[in-house]
């Protein structure tokens, strides 16, 4: 399929730009969960907070754009049980899943499917529906991860919001705003081959 072709055929991600194959499909998911894997690893602790701020949610999230719902979710269920079965590539090179933060890394696996269905819809064509697209993946990924963070680390919903939420709004505003530009400008740039 031509560039040409892929762009203008609804349901198409930048993935679907790739000439497809099993190989190809293989080699996405494979990069996505390594991608994801190296993000988790630029952690900043958060003062106060079990949770740090990583690159994995903002990589999760274009990985599931990207990619579409199918290979980005299961880029990130690889990432998820390579992290499980020892591989340390969570947050500060953890592994496992018994830290309080385990429950991001499953929030994550929900929200790349979720992206990347709104991807295969449009949603990364344009800045204000990708700004849409990053907050509602974000939304995700704390539904799972506040009550998991609350009932691990047996907070209270109020504690587990003010730490495993309200200090990383800026930061998920900031990521929003780097999708923004990103994946619009690859489908402008993809469009001009």
């Amino acid at each position: 399929m031509s560039t040409a072709t892929a762009l203008a055929r609804p349901g198409t991600v930048l993935a679907d730009l790739i000439p497809a194959s099993r190989l190809r499909d293989a080699a996405l998911v494979l990069g996505g969960a390594a991608l994801t894997g190296l993000a988790a690893q630029l952690s900043v602790p958060v003062p106060g907070s079990p949770v740090p701020v990583t690159g994995q949610t903002f990589a999760a999230l274009l990985v599931g754009t990207a990619l579409g719902a199918r290979r980005g979710f299961l880029s990130l269920a690889l990432y998820t049980l390579a992290g499980v079965a020892g591989l340390p590539w969570f947050a500060d090179g953890t592994s496992g899943a018994g830290a309080v933060s385990f429950g991001y890394v499953l929030g994550m696996l929900l929200a790349s499917a979720a992206v990347g269905a709104l991807a295969r819809r449009g949603a990364d064509r344009s800045p204000l529906r990708m700004a849409g697209t990053m907050i509602l993946g974000e939304a995700v990924i704390y539904a799972v991860g506040v009550p998991y963070l609350a009932l691990a680390a047996h907070l209270t919903a109020s504690q587990a919001v003010s730490l495993g939420l309200t200090p990383f709004l800026v930061g998920d505003a900031l990521k929003a705003a780097l999708a923004m530009g990103a994946l619009p400008t690859a489908w402008k740039l993809a469009g001009k081959r």
